[in-house]
């Protein structure tokens, strides 16, 4: 298995964590299978940029993003060149570190 090293975010993480992910498995399918809330307002669909994180290391061992990726991606609060939206980055046999951004364009957050 995968590990991800997710940074500590004030809300969603504060201490951070380290999880493990199945090769081929989303980001977000993995944190929130681990119990890290990551914000996802379209339900997964790579509609809307609230899964936006940075990865920190392992950024090369992703597939690249595919157009509707990138276009959403220039949108998102935050944007570095290492973005990708967590419900589209799969991951792949290299360990990964991520930082979930501050603040999503996602005005109000539902809490279920």
């Amino acid at each position: 298995m995968t590990k991800i090293r997710i940074l500590p975010h004030a809300e969603i993480c504060p201490e951070g964590a380290e999880i493990d992910a199945k090769t081929g498995e989303s980001i977000i399918t993995a944190a929130l299978r681990n119990g890290i809330a990551i914000e996802h307002a379209c339900e997964m669909s790579c509609a809307c940029t609230t899964c936006h994180v940075i990865v920190r290391e392992g950024f090369d061992s992703l597939e690249p993003a595919e157009e509707k990726e990138e276009d959403l991606l220039d949108r998102a609060w935050g944007l570095e060149p290492c973005s990708r939206l967590s419900c589209q980055a799969k991951v792949a046999d290299q360990d990964l570190v991520i930082e979930i951004p501050k603040y999503t364009i996602n005005l109000e957050k539902e809490r279920h």
